[in-house]
């Protein structure tokens, strides 16, 4: 896939509005640009999850609530709960944060475990593990998607788009190659052209998590 029309590119578009100081309003301009686009999800913190819900009813695009954003930090079970409360708000998908710190040091029971919380309190609603891949050599990120993926999550994800570096080609491959043949590819952070999209959907990911979506799908064809 050497090239990708606006129209299905804008279909693996998760539209994120996640700076914590984005008003209501702002989030429903942000929902009424994921429709004109026609993407796949609207990603926004938990606080805005139902004003997104609320906008987007009916439309077919999702509501993506972040958690435990953007540190991953949170224990376990805040996490769970943190789920299940977006979900009840309208949330049909979660990306959650795993325990960087726990990669990084080899923890991968207390990695699964963490995973497997949120996996549990989301039931039928899919779950996106995000790992800051800046923070991890190929090994942990290696590590991080056979946990994801015996944890029972949906994707992996490259970044909060909160930290140093965002979503290589590399890792895309390294991630697409580590994780189950069932677990999905998200990508995000620091994408901010069409190619950049493009190139990232070659290498293996099948979600673009972005916020300058108008300029990304500008470049389209």
């Amino acid at each position: 896939m050497n090239q990708i029309t606006k129209s299905e590119l804008a279909k693996r578009i998760d539209h994120s509005k996640l700076r914590p100081n984005y008003t209501r309003q702002e989030i429903e301009k942000g929902c009424e640009e994921a429709l004109a686009f026609g993407c796949a999800a609207m990603c926004v913190n938990p606080s805005m999850v139902e004003v997104a819900a609320k906008k987007l009813a009916g439309s077919g695009i999702l509501v993506n609530s972040v958690v435990g954003f953007p540190f991953g930090a949170t224990l376990p079970e805040i996490k769970a709960a943190e789920a299940g409360k977006v979900i009840t708000l309208g949330a049909g998908e979660i990306d959650m944060v795993i325990n960087i710190a726990s990669a990084v040091e080899g923890d991968w029971d207390h990695v699964r475990k963490d995973i497997a919380a949120v996996v549990e309190a989301a039931a039928d609603v899919p779950v996106k593990t995000i790992f800051e891949t800046c923070h991890l050599n190929d090994e942990q990120i290696a590590s991080a998607c056979r946990a994801a993926t015996e944890a029972g999550a949906a994707y992996v994800k490259t970044s909060t788009g909160f930290s140093d570096l965002g979503a290589t080609i590399h890792d895309i491959m390294l991630m697409r190659k580590s994780a189950g043949p069932n677990v999905k590819i998200k990508a995000a952070g620091g994408i901010n052209y069409y190619e950049d999209a493009v190139a990232l959907i070659n290498a293996g990911a099948d979600r673009i998590g972005v916020s300058r979506t108008a300029q990304i799908l500008s470049g389209a064809p």
